[in-house]
């Protein structure tokens, strides 16, 4: 990876099976950040739609959410999409599958966190779910964007952003505790 211009922007995708929740929400979450990066999400099965609590809650927050959906991440394994510099997966099933060839050889590391999605309740109980999941996510896009990424050669970069995604679910934030 070529780090060595400090205003460069590094592109880094989110990846989620459906890419309608946690990928959704780690993209807002690192373009809301701005600075060095540019956050895009994509799927392995896109559900076609962005989970509206997912949406409802960005919007709350005053996230941003133009462009957002759900999308195939064969959109980004072609010559002339973006070439991204990190990959995250941020779901299980999406960790386990083979994922396309990326031009430019990116980074890659899991950051698996349970799906709000699958929380059950009312409106609040769900929100509450979806927010412990965002901002889980947050923490690891904050420890992320604080790496002196210029600084630090490929292999310790990549061993850094691996831990960033080793880092424990606090019980507070754990969206299945919501329920």
């Amino acid at each position: 990876m070529s780090t060595d211009t400090p205003d460069r922007v590094f592109n880094v995708l989110f990846l989620c099976t459906g890419n309608s929740a946690r990928s959704i929400l780690a993209e807002s979450a690192l373009n809301m950040r701005g600075g060095a990066f540019r956050a895009y999400s994509a799927g392995s099965h896109p559900r076609g739609e962005v989970n509206p609590d997912a949406l409802a809650l960005l919007q709350k927050l005053h996230y941003p959410t133009e462009g957002l959906r759900s999308k195939s991440w064969d959109e980004f394994s072609t010559p002339d999409a973006p070439q991204m510099d990190f990959v995250f997966t941020v779901c299980g099933d999406a960790a386990d599958e083979v994922c396309p060839v990326w031009p430019g050889h990116p980074i890659t590391a899991h950051w698996g966190i349970a799906d709000p999605s699958h929380v059950e309740g009312t409106d609040i109980v769900r929100e509450r779910a979806f927010m412990a999941a965002l901002r889980h996510l947050e923490s690891w896009i904050a420890l992320f964007t604080a790496l002196p990424i210029h600084k630090l050669e490929t292999a310790t970069l990549s061993a850094k952003v691996r831990e960033i995604g080793q880092t424990p679910v606090p019980a507070a934030t754990n969206p299945e505790d919501a329920q």
